[in-house]
């Protein structure tokens, strides 16, 4: 059983349906959800099973039809737009799978800008960036823009920049699925390391079976529930060089 003290996510009877060329679809239906602090969480599912409507759930971008979402013990479900969009920008890291990097800001400037934007102080927030970039391996490429980096160098910006504003929970969307197989590996390391680190909870959504092995706990999204299979190796990522 849970230990309901240290849960982060807390989702109760959350549905959520689309209209598509005039007929609904429901995507979700009545889920159920806790996840822990400190706990990565895969969701499993072939495309157009819910993955994705269930992150921006989590994330406040969408609304669900009924149900509630608790992160670290607030209702986003109770919050309007904008308070969501402010407790989002604060409280939740998000990775995408194309990366969403700012074309005209520099690297560091990606990073910093959600600090920026909550009113930081900018000596602080360089020095933070810059320290996640030497994590990632970047504290050369500071100055440059995006399109000068590679995808999976790229992907480990959209990394650091989720991570700089010390999140209460990561969200990743397919965050190796525009990545070659070796560059995925290394990315979804190097993923895994720093937020296992920091403590940090990842809820990770994946159509890669690779990745089930590395999670704490799996998911499968059929016909709009979760199938919940209990986890494997936290461990799988020792002696592996990134």
């Amino acid at each position: 059983m849970a230990d309901q003290s240290n849960i982060i996510l807390h989702i109760r009877d959350l549905s959520k349906t689309y209209r598509e060329a005039g007929r609904s679809r429901k995507v979700l239906d009545g889920v159920n959800l806790d996840i822990q602090s400190g706990e990565f969480f895969v969701l499993l599912g072939k495309s157009g099973s819910g993955k994705s409507t269930l992150l921006n759930l989590v994330s406040g971008i969408d609304k669900p039809d009924a149900g509630c979402i608790s992160v670290g013990g607030t209702d986003i479900t109770a919050l309007d737009e904008r308070r969501q969009t402010l407790f989002r920008r604060d409280h939740i890291g998000i990775i995408f799978q194309f990366f969403n990097l700012i074309p005209t800001l520099t690297v560091l400037e990606n990073i910093t800008l959600p600090g920026e934007l909550r009113g930081e102080r900018r000596r602080e927030m360089q020095k933070r960036g810059q320290t996640l970039l030497d994590r990632v391996g970047l504290a050369d490429r500071a100055d440059d823009f995006p399109d000068q980096l590679s995808g999976g160098e790229q992907q480990r910006v959209a990394i650091a920049r989720a991570l700089a504003r010390e999140p209460m929970l990561v969200l990743a969307d397919e965050p190796t699925g525009n990545l070659d197989e070796e560059t995925g590996t290394r990315v979804m390391q190097l993923l895994l390391e720093l937020t296992r680190g920091a403590g940090k909870t990842l809820l990770m959504a994946t159509h890669n079976p690779e990745i089930v092995p590395l999670a704490d706990r799996v998911c499968r999204i059929h016909d709009g529930q979760l199938v919940i299979t209990r986890g494997t190796a936290v461990s799988a990522l020792q002696g592996r060089a990134i």
